[in-house]
């Protein structure tokens, strides 16, 4: 898992240029609150939504969720100064710097070089501020290797699915124009694929991006479903309705994650001196083994993010 395993099961978009937004998303039970200054923010408002958004973190109330911003790429004029601006005035109250439409991996080094020069001047802890990169068209994705290892604050890496079709030319189908038996998420299987790959191989977290028909729950339900059953981490929410939805998808139940705290301790227990120092042993009439232990991160690490309680405990066996 990621080397700093923040929760994101639920990563809530919110416009930078709305104060009412900002502060309704401080009572939503949201992992992750990101506030957007790129698409969802019109080229003449990003100005104030800057100023909107460092007022918001510095106003505080997002206690217990990841607090990110969302620049402009850097294809724009605008990144520069949505990252000075951002850093300078609520560097402080800031968790991580979303950067959009990540082709290469220079452009993570020049965002980290730009951090670090921002926290050095303005009195910041050096390499705090975290970035998620978005992985958003066929270059981005055939560089996912680079860019997941370009810059230790790499968090996450994200799919962009709109932006990511109109690169590759992909069209858009509604129901009642697919041909029989094909399922769209057919489609992103490889894509999702490749971003969970390269997230795993380099100790990163891999989310999954929005669900753009916000009043079809059950169709959010089912491709939030779809992304967690192959290993992502959580999933962009657009709606405060998505929210509970993402959070229930994205944590293990509540015996899985009972189970796999019982196997990491008496993992720790058996191999240790006391417990005999062995390799493999039964826990109830299940075997574990190194194998056991590792699958048992994961859930444990997911449901610990997630803020879970243990309902069980582990007990040695009488020598």
């Amino acid at each position: 898992m990621s080397q700093q395993l923040r929760a994101r099961r639920s990563n809530l978009a919110v416009p930078g240029s709305s104060p009412k937004m900002l502060e309704k998303a401080k009572g939503l039970p949201a992992d992750q609150v990101f506030m957007d200054i790129e698409d969802a923010v019109a080229p003449l408002a990003k100005p104030d939504a800057r100023k909107n958004i460092v007022a918001a973190l510095n106003e505080g109330g997002y206690e217990g969720k990841t607090r990110v911003v969302r620049v402009n790429d850097w294809t724009t004029q605008w990144t520069y100064a949505d990252v000075i601006e951002v850093v300078e005035g609520a560097g402080a109250n800031l968790d991580c710097i979303m950067l959009p439409k990540v082709q290469t991996a220079d452009q993570i080094v020049a965002l980290d070089l730009l951090l670090t020069q921002l926290e050095k001047s303005n009195g910041l802890e050096v390499g705090r501020i975290g970035i998620e990169a978005q992985i958003e068209n066929a270059k981005g994705l055939i560089n996912i290797d680079a860019i997941a290892q370009a810059s230790p604050r790499v968090e996450t890496l994200i799919f962009g699915p709109a932006d990511f079709m109109a690169s590759i030319n992909m069209k858009s189908l509604v129901v009642g124009e697919q041909p029989p038996g094909y399922d769209v998420g057919d489609a992103y299987h490889y894509i999702l694929m490749r971003i969970l790959m390269a997230a795993r191989a380099y100790d990163k977290q891999a989310i999954d991006g929005p669900y753009l028909a916000i009043k079809d729950l059950e169709g959010y339900r089912r491709v939030a479903g779809r992304s967690a059953a192959l290993g992502f981490d959580g999933k962009w929410v657009l709606h405060p309705d998505q929210v509970a939805a993402a959070n229930e998808v994205f944590s293990p139940r509540q015996d899985d994650y009972d189970h796999s705290e019982m196997i990491l301790d008496a993992y720790d227990y058996f191999t240790s001196a006391a417990g005999g120092a062995k390799g493999a042993v039964m826990l109830g009439d299940e075997m574990i083994d190194e194998a056991s232990r590792k699958m048992a991160l994961v859930v444990s690490a997911k449901g610990r993010a997630a803020g879970m309680t243990r309902t069980t405990t582990f007990t040695a066996p009488e020598a």
